[in-house]
């Protein structure tokens, strides 16, 4: 009976395991497995700068990485280890772009990605072609309508469930906003967007990038499928949240390369994240002019089965250690009784 008892009680608490992990990725849960310099590049034949990494994005069919520098210089595609595959430049006319601050990047699929301008509130779809050159003009939408300045959109993330999209603003307000993009040419595409909650309800200094959890494949049909990654600078700390605006679980990066700026995030379909940082930039620490990838892991954790054997086993073991022996030997000699 009292194996009975022990084996339901554990079926009980992990079904509840269960359901925790059908509504959360769980960030405690994970460690840096591995960070990466980011070639610094600007030599190539299109002129792409490596420096000062602001945005990344997994493109699965690739299997690649994609990031972007805050120069607004071009697009530099890169292994999941940091080694670079290819590049491709910007072409900013008739976009009225002039400081070209790119700090937001999500991808399609089929080579086809979205970039964002900070300043300008303004996003350009196009499709990668290493050494090639991307007229962003030719299919751009302009979201707020409005030059909101160093303070404007810092990320970008795609749901390839719908084909929507979530924004990030960074500050002076934070804003967090979800709906659909049609692009057009010379900004003549269609923004359709509204506020998914209050931004204060997370508790961070400042927005720096959101990345959408419904590409990780064990999440599909789940409500973690829902929940968001975001990235905040100011607060060095990276938070799951669900789209009502509950923390559900964070990363403390607060120890993780402390004197780079950790500005993007992502995600592949394994649950393996992807952040890039820019280069040592505040005057401390060991001269080091890349930018930097870095990669978040979840540690192993057993299968159900294996809780269910070891647990169930551990608990006959104390059970039959506390009853009488099955049988006696009469040759035996008796254990001397304690003095």
């Amino acid at each position: 009976m009292k194996i009975k008892h022990l084996t339901m009680a554990l079926v009980a608490a992990l079904a509840s395991l269960g359901a925790h992990a059908a509504s959360s990725i769980n960030l405690g849960n994970y460690q840096v497995t591995g960070t990466y310099g980011l070639d610094i590049l600007g030599n190539t034949s299109t002129g792409v700068s490596g420096l000062e990494a602001s945005a990344v994005t997994y493109a699965r069919d690739r299997g690649t990485l994609f990031y972007v520098g805050d120069e607004g210089t071009g697009v530099v595609e890169v292994s999941l280890t940091g080694q670079t595959l290819g590049t491709m430049a910007f072409n900013w006319s008739n976009t009225g772009s002039s400081k070209h601050d790119t700090e937001g990047l999500t991808y399609l699929g089929n080579g086809v990605l979205v970039v964002s301008e900070e300043r300008l509130y303004d996003a350009y779809r196009f499709t990668y072609a290493a050494n090639g050159t991307a007229n962003l003009a030719n299919a751009s939408v302009s979201i707020s309508n409005a030059n909101v300045g160093n303070d404007g959109l810092e990320g970008i993330s795609h749901d390839p469930r719908n084909g929507s999209f979530v924004m990030v603003k960074q500050d002076v307000p934070e804003d967090i906003r979800s709906g659909t993009l049609t692009f057009g040419n010379n900004l003549g595409g269609v923004a359709n967007t509204t506020t998914l909650f209050d931004p204060t309800l997370m508790g961070l200094s400042t927005l720096s990038d959101v990345q959408t959890l419904s590409p990780v494949d064990a999440l599909a049909g789940t409500a973690a499928a829902d929940n968001l990654l975001v990235l905040s600078l100011g607060s060095r700390k990276l938070v799951e949240v669900n789209r009502q605006g509950q923390v559900l679980s964070f990363f403390d990066l607060s120890n993780v390369l402390p004197h780079n700026g950790i500005e993007g995030v992502t995600v592949d379909e394994k649950g393996t994240i992807y952040l890039v940082a820019e280069q040592i930039q505040d005057g401390f620490g060991p001269a080091n002019p890349q930018s930097q990838l870095i990669v978040l892991s979840a540690m192993p954790v057993p299968e159900p089965e294996s809780y269910v054997i070891a647990l169930v086993g551990l608990g006959l073991l104390g059970v039959l250690s506390r009853r009488k022996p099955l049988f006696t030997c009469p040759s035996c000699p008796s254990s001397p009784s304690p003095g």
